[in-house]
């Protein structure tokens, strides 16, 4: 796929599931976005820049560490994520944060700017992730720190078959390389290349719990990265595809709803 044509279709996906995003993952996404918080060690006072931030379900936890006389931009491809993300900001009286719509392998800021640079489970919609770890040793201060987190290993995440039960349906693949980050020591390649230092990596499993068969649904056809292709599917493919993805996560079934097995490594590393 063209790079212009998979970042056009991340930023109109985006605009698609942002109505949806933040309720359908908050705490299915938690376990790594706590493990990304910790590995980032944040201080009072740094200037940070959130890369592929969406709607802020770090942002604001950052927000919260780095006290009146620190920074936050956070930046995202999709102009409602920055909407909602501003939102967000003025109703909780943010005052230290900023979302700005922006393509993380062309970062509009200057070099040397900030002390921290994160990428919460964004890096696998990007093109060119070598692109976009040399723009985050760029604009981060010799010494600065980047952390990412990323999807593991396709087989340790049990919804999967939500791409193939898509791409069966359109015309290109909408996330092709999604869990290839996520392999072995993938990711610190692009870390390396980038020029960055004292990379560590670490991967958590954990569960993806969902009380219905709506709600396992709803967050990974409309709060996801499928949603722009799902959202143009007529009633009877959304009906067929929903079918064939519950019948995929079948194994993960509780009594409860499902419990869906997931895996996320994070990386991290130093600007010299």
């Amino acid at each position: 796929m063209k790079p212009e044509l998979q970042r056009r279709i991340q930023r109109y996906g985006w605009d698609k599931a942002a109505e949806y995003y933040e309720n359908c993952w908050q705490e299915q996404l938690k376990p790594a976005h706590d493990l990304l918080l910790e590995v980032s060690n944040i201080q009072r006072h740094e200037h940070i820049i959130d890369i592929a931030a969406g709607t802020g379900l770090i942002t604001f936890r950052m927000a919260e560490k780095i006290g009146p006389l620190g920074q936050i931009l956070a930046t995202d491809i999709s102009d409602e994520m920055v909407k909602i993300g501003n939102q967000l900001t003025l109703i909780g009286g943010f005052e230290t944060v900023k979302f700005e719509r922006m393509d993380a392998e062309h970062l509009l800021c200057d070099d040397e700017k900030f002390d921290l640079a994160t990428c919460a489970l964004g890096l696998m919609y990007f093109p060119d992730p070598d692109a976009s770890l040399a723009e985050m040793f760029r604009v981060l201060k010799p010494g600065g720190r980047a952390v990412t987190a990323v999807w593991g290993s396709r087989k340790k995440c049990g919804w999967a078959e939500i791409f193939p039960i898509v791409d069966a349906r359109v015309n290109t693949d909408v996330c092709p390389m999604f869990f290839n980050l996520g392999e072995s020591e993938v990711l610190k390649y692009p870390f390396e290349n980038a020029g960055f230092k004292n990379i560590t990596l670490s991967r958590i499993e954990t569960k993806l719990i969902y009380t219905s068969d709506e709600e396992a649904c709803t967050a990974s056809f409309m709060g996801g990265p499928v949603a722009m292709a799902y959202s143009r599917f007529d009633e009877v493919t959304k009906e067929e595809a929903q079918k064939e993805y519950l019948k995929s996560i079948k194994p993960f079934k509780t009594e409860n709803g499902y419990e869906i097995p997931g895996e996320f490594v994070i990386c991290s590393g130093i600007k010299p």
